[in-house]
């Protein structure tokens, strides 16, 4: 492995373990064993390294995610509601890869001001989406209608976003996968429009 591979690898760990805004050169130098002259000559900037490590880190959180998602945990339950067994998969895969998901996050901050991270996650999004689309469908990725794209599969990411957030804060009082499911379904019952009526009146 030549240098420029081991300053990737050395950035993509001190970003895991230590986060963009508190990684420096030096960490990187440390951690890949190379010298501080090397990220000049093979990426010019420490921070065109540390968008590299980013958009590396984004790609092996989307697999992470993909196989999370759509392979069945040895112990599970092949009689389980389908939703229950993919919000189970959903909080096992935070469990699992925290550090993973916390640089997901980092990345959408970092993107702000990054224009290459955020088309990069730009693009992770329309591809998340269609991805969780097919998922819940089971209809191929490439035959899905934009509309259920832009519904279901948008919905999902957001509810996910928001699990994430959660797992992440405070995992002691975070929702179980029971609770999201039984949740998403008090959402959708009959009763819902009029449990809003006169809610801020």
């Amino acid at each position: 492995m030549g240098h420029r591979e081991e300053l990737l690898r050395g950035a993509k760990k001190a970003l895991l373990e230590k986060g963009y805004a508190r990684t420096t050169a030096r960490d990187i130098v440390a951690l890949s064993g190379t010298n501080l002259g090397s990220i000049g000559y093979h990426y010019g900037s420490t921070e065109a390294l540390m968008t590299a490590a980013m958009l590396s880190a984004i790609e092996e959180w989307g697999e992470a995610l993909g196989q999370a998602l759509g392979a069945p945990e040895p112990d599970e339950d092949d009689t389980a509601d389908p939703m229950l067994r993919f919000w189970r998969r959903v909080i096992r895969s935070i469990q699992a890869d925290r550090q993973l998901w916390l640089a997901s996050i980092e990345a959408m901050l970092q993107a702000e001001h990054n224009p290459a991270l955020r088309e990069q996650m730009a693009g992770g999004m329309h591809a998340g989406r269609s991805g969780m689309a097919a998922l819940l469908t089971g209809i191929p990725e490439d035959q899905i209608p934009m509309e259920t794209v832009r519904s279901l599969g948008a919905v999902q990411m957001a509810l996910m976003s928001g699990v994430l957030t959660q797992w992440l804060t405070d995992p002691s009082s975070a929702p179980s996968a029971e609770e999201v499911v039984a949740g998403i379904r008090a959402l959708g019952g009959p009763g819902f429009g009029q449990q809003l009526t006169g809610v801020g009146e």
